[in-house]
């Protein structure tokens, strides 16, 4: 990747200053020449990302960059345009006017209790608002947070590690984890399914890290870095610094409980245990850069936004004014073709009552209108709104195919995948082991076990999500002998299995 000052990317953002470089990519101060103004770019090198092709990291890119650009939260950076210019990606954000965590808590360290607990607070609130989408940061840590001048925090690197990750492992090809291995939770590092459980421990990492002045668990490689966060206990803070509160150490040890389950449910529920700490209200002192500063409660995430579907927007008209359904349909494939999937759910939503009207609610029409709204849903994220949908159309083709009918198992398997994105991996676990029956019957019959292979292969990864690394090795044991058999040793599959099982072993020995 070349970058150098005076280079315009795109046509528009002209490169000034290099400000951060890594395994990834570059970020740059940048002018905007169009609006002229400052913005901060970084380029990702596609080169980089092992084991995606060039297009297909691309459109991952681009897709995650719409998604997390629908997140509207003062915590968040804001995103202004993302795109490919020449072999790079680009991603153009708000320049954030601060110091990163890092950098604040190397002059500041080990913070007063009192700062860990605004900045904590300030980071619930952000994690509560992207869980709720939902979208797991998975690399949260002090560099990737701004403390800016008014003392307000804001989080940086929104979805881009989900674009350099892969769905099959944690790994790269040289076998080290995508991430920092200092913040990576046991089931990252383990290659297990990842959920918002995952961003809060590293949550609990950091808010360790500010209290104490040093990470809970450091080494001289990353394999014994993970070692220590898979079976070391951290040592409580209240003993480097026995002014920390009590209640303040209970809740970052549970943050760093090494079973997901153990940990707190949400980060709204984090919030609240740390609302009590919270510095009174009263004058700030003036001095820039504290954390302390906001704390008027205005950044308190919604109580409800976790457990209900965040308001949509209005749609692009009311579904009185689309009785030409067939001319909006044509309008939904227009705009699906021109990757504007967010205005196409919108309109499709819209014309959903008055098909049913016109057509009727069984309708063929209105079937595979809803087929599409579902899986126009799903490809723009929005999985809280996709599962109910999907399971509405999973009951009725089972009710009218049977249950091993391959188009209901197909809506069963995309509930699943919703339930893993929303960070319910129990229950993604449970409909993925009731759909494997189904799946290798099929296979039998037609002799194609990709899907079953799949399906194995993802209750392997929720496995270990859940801390059941015995039934994980043993799954995905079991799926790399079957695959190799089937399919060769070379086959894609049976490649990333056997080095999420080295890694297992390496982390075990």
């Amino acid at each position: 990747m070349t970058g150098a000052a005076g280079r315009v990317v795109a046509d528009r953002y002209e490169l000034s200053a290099l400000i951060g470089q890594g395994g990834m990519g570059q970020v740059w101060t940048a002018y905007d020449q169009r609006l002229d103004r400052r913005v901060a770019v970084k380029l990702l090198r596609p080169d980089k990302v092992a084991g995606q092709e060039a297009g297909e990291l691309r459109r991952r890119f681009l897709r995650e960059c719409r998604v997390t650009a629908q997140v509207d939260h003062p915590g968040l950076v804001t995103v202004h345009d993302a795109g490919s210019h020449g072999e790079e990606l680009f991603l153009v954000m708000q320049y954030v006017d601060g110091a990163d965590l890092s950098d604040h808590l190397a002059e500041h360290g080990p913070y007063p209790w009192q700062w860990a607990v605004a900045v904590a607070a300030q980071l619930c609130a952000v994690l509560s608002a992207v869980h709720a989408v939902p979208i797991v940061h998975r690399d949260l840590k002090p560099r990737n947070v701004m403390v800016k001048q008014d003392g307000t925090v804001t989080v940086l690197d929104l979805g881009v590690a989900s674009v350099m990750d892969t769905d099959t492992t944690r790994l790269t090809h040289t076998g080290t984890p995508i991430g920092s291995p200092a913040y990576m939770s046991p089931e990252q590092a383990m290659g297990g399914a990842v959920g918002p459980y995952t961003d809060l421990y590293a949550l609990g990492v950091v808010l360790h890290e500010l209290l104490s002045g040093d990470v809970p668990f450091a080494g001289s490689t990353a394999l014994g870095v993970l070692h220590r966060h898979l079976y070391e206990p951290p040592l409580p803070v209240r003993r480097l610094r026995p002014e920390v509160p009590e209640a303040l150490e209970a809740l970052v040890l549970r943050l760093l409980a090494k079973d997901p389950q153990h940990r707190p449910a949400s980060a709204q529920e984090v919030y609240e245990a740390l609302v009590p700490l919270l510095p009174a209200r009263g004058t700030p002192s003036g001095a820039p850069l504290d954390p302390t500063r906001p704390f008027l409660r205005p950044h308190a995430p919604w109580p409800d936004r976790a457990r209900t579907p965040a308001p949509q927007p209005a749609p692009a008209a009311p579904a009185a004014g689309r009785a030409d359904v067939a001319a909006a349909v044509d309008e939904v494939k227009q705009l699906l073709g021109e990757g504007r999937i967010t205005q196409a759910v919108d309109i499709l939503g819209a014309i959903l009552p008055a098909a049913a009207q016109q057509h009727g609610e069984h309708s063929p029409v209105v079937r595979t209108l809803r087929k599409q709204y579902a899986a126009t849903l799903m490809d723009d994220g929005q999985y809280r709104r996709a599962l109910p949908e999907l399971r509405r159309l999973a009951d009725e083709r089972a009710a009218e195919a049977g249950h091993a009918d391959p188009q209901s198992l197909r809506f069963r398997y995309d509930c699943a995948q919703c339930l893993e994105a929303l960070g319910e991996p129990a229950a993604a676990l449970a409909e993925y082991r009731s759909l494997l029956p189904y799946y290798e019957n099929q296979y039998v019959a037609a002799g194609d076990p990709a899907l079953a292979h799949d399906v194995r292969r993802r209750i392997g990864l929720l496995l270990l999500a859940l801390g059941d690394r015995a039934a994980a090795h043993d799954t995905l044991a079991r799926l790399l002998h079957d695959v190799e058999r089937a399919q060769g040793p070379a086959h894609p599959v049976a490649v990333e299995v056997r080095r999420t099982l080295q890694w297992l072993g390496q982390v075990h020995g």
